[in-house]
């Protein structure tokens, strides 16, 4: 999954959707068909990751021209915590060349009742800085930490992404195993 990330992350970089409906491509510029984590609609693509890097911010912040590699988690014991990481690419900008993405980010324990559920959460606001086609974090990141006391099992991770401009909304999911 690691290279997966890296493959995406380039393929965002040397294919951007000029206007096209799918953004996701592959190295050939074919599209890649959307998946539970990685969605795009008339151009507009979001992806989610779960990863245990406690240095994803140094990852991030790096040079344009540096593909990230993010180690994705699948499950984690308690007491260990992993990082909620959503990014966002060519968003419809305003006159001003301002993007407006907000998110609904709901967290299900094993049971399915909430853990955390929080509607239109400003995800990117303002004026996008470089190429709209490239990648972005999304504010929002969230740290969990399986406490003693939390349920073990599946928890479920779902967001949906809106660019409130174009009017798309993009429903991702994943999900880790707290052991």
């Amino acid at each position: 999954m690691k290279n997966f990330l890296a493959v995406i992350l380039f393929t965002l970089i040397a294919f951007p959707a000029w206007g096209q409906d799918s953004y996701w491509r592959d190295r050939q510029g074919h599209p890649i068909p959307n998946t539970e984590s990685r969605q795009s609609e008339r151009g507009f693509g979001g992806s989610v990751l779960v990863t245990s890097d406690a240095d994803w911010r140094e990852k991030w912040n790096t040079p344009a021209e540096t593909v990230p590699e993010f180690k994705e988690a699948k499950s984690l014991p308690r007491g260990k915590h992993i990082f909620v990481l959503t990014f966002f690419a060519n968003p419809q900008l305003s006159n001003e060349s301002s993007a407006d993405i907000t998110c609904d980010i709901n967290i299900a324990k094993p049971d399915g009742s909430a853990a955390m559920n929080q509607t239109n959460t400003v995800c990117y606001k303002g004026p996008i800085k470089g190429s709209a086609y490239s990648m972005y974090l999304a504010l929002p990141v969230i740290d969990f930490v399986g406490d003693p006391d939390d349920p073990l099992g599946k928890w479920t991770v779902r967001i949906s992404l809106k660019d409130n401009i174009r009017k798309v909304t993009l429903p991702l999911k994943t999900s880790f195993e707290l052991r």
